[in-house]
């Protein structure tokens, strides 16, 4: 059980080598295991915001499961206040782990019952965790409504779903996850569904709970735009490995790794686009064929197809390309 004096000085969630293959057999196709993560490593501060990037089917969305616990691992460690939480639970998340990190969806209507009423998504978690008595629920889901910016909030906590915008859905949803006091929220593309004119409204909204409840969010999202806006850190993703980590505004204005500006070139056309299309998932037993993104990559070279990158750090991130030189190859030049 780690100490006082190591609980303080270890981030609120550390990830270290995180791995999950999903099996897959297909008529006249391969069979094997398609890698979602591999090894996978970051950690996550207090009061801090880090956004995972990358387009549909990177691993994005499997990443966030693992953490929820929604998924079995298979391999690798998560360190919650320094405690490895895999080895605590192994076989599934306590009630108390999930009080500490909850998760906002993508689809507002698909994660709200439109059988209940804002009221009931809102006490009934303080209920499950032993949070509130009945009593003083409805007070308590009053405030969790102002809190989002829903009011008069005695106007929404009778309404149904079905009756919301979606984006008063979304804000639902995250009062919901925030009604027990979480430390950590997860949210997988909160602003996907909704219109553009909305979705500043539901960055705001997250970045003023970052801010005053010093809160950790781990953002999912394909938009480049968006995570630069939240997060204070970048992690862009490919085939289930991260290819690029650094700060937000480094990685958008000067982005080191070839897939990275591809994606920047996705939502402006001021830098070189992808040329060609999306790869099929990476089975596992691809992993010694070289760069994932090199059937992709316009600044392929030779090295790139034979020999897959290790992590490296070029402007002050990691970066995993055969473009750069190793630190330690070039005597720190």
């Amino acid at each position: 059980m780690p100490t006082d004096g190591s609980r303080a000085q270890a981030p609120l969630l550390e990830v270290r080598e995180l791995r999950k293959y999903f099996s897959v057999r297909g008529f006249r196709a391969r069979s094997g295991r398609v890698v979602a993560s591999e090894r996978i490593s970051f950690r996550l501060d207090r009061g801090e915001a880090v956004a995972l990037v990358g387009e549909s089917g990177s691993g994005k969305s499997t990443v966030a499961r693992l953490l929820l616990r929604l998924e079995p691992p298979d391999g690798g460690e998560i360190l919650l206040d320094g405690e490895d939480v895999l080895a605590r639970e192994p076989r599934k998340a306590s009630l108390g782990y999930r009080g500490r990190v909850q998760m906002v969806f993508q689809d507002p209507f698909g994660s709200l019952n439109p059988m209940h009423t804002v009221a009931y998504h809102l006490i009934r978690p303080l209920q499950r965790h032993h949070r509130i008595d009945a009593a003083a629920g409805r007070s308590r889901a009053l405030d969790l409504l102002r809190t989002v910016g829903l009011e008069p909030a005695e106007e929404f906590i009778d309404r149904h779903p079905y009756e919301l915008s979606g984006g008063q859905r979304q804000r639902v949803a995250i009062a919901r996850a925030l009604a027990v006091d979480p430390e950590l929220l997860v949210a997988d593309e909160p602003t996907s569904m909704l219109d553009v004119a909305i979705r500043m409204g539901i960055l705001n909204l997250l970045a003023q709970l970052k801010r005053e409840r010093q809160l950790a969010i781990l953002l999912i999202t394909h938009d480049l735009a968006s995570a630069r806006y939240l997060a204070d850190r970048i992690l862009v993703l490919y085939r289930g490995r991260l290819v690029e980590d650094g700060p937000s505004h480094a990685v958008v204005e000067t982005p080191a790794h070839p897939y990275t500006r591809a994606l920047l070139g996705s939502i402006a056309d001021v830098q070189t686009p992808m040329t060609a299309a999306a790869q099929p998932p990476r089975l596992a037993s691809e992993e010694s064929s070289g760069c994932p993104f090199a059937p992709r990559c316009p600044e392929v070279l030779d090295i790139c197809r034979t020999s897959d990158p290790a992590p490296r750090v070029v402007l002050g991130r990691s970066v995993r390309c055969h473009l750069y030189v190793p630190v330690d190859a070039s005597h720190g030049s």
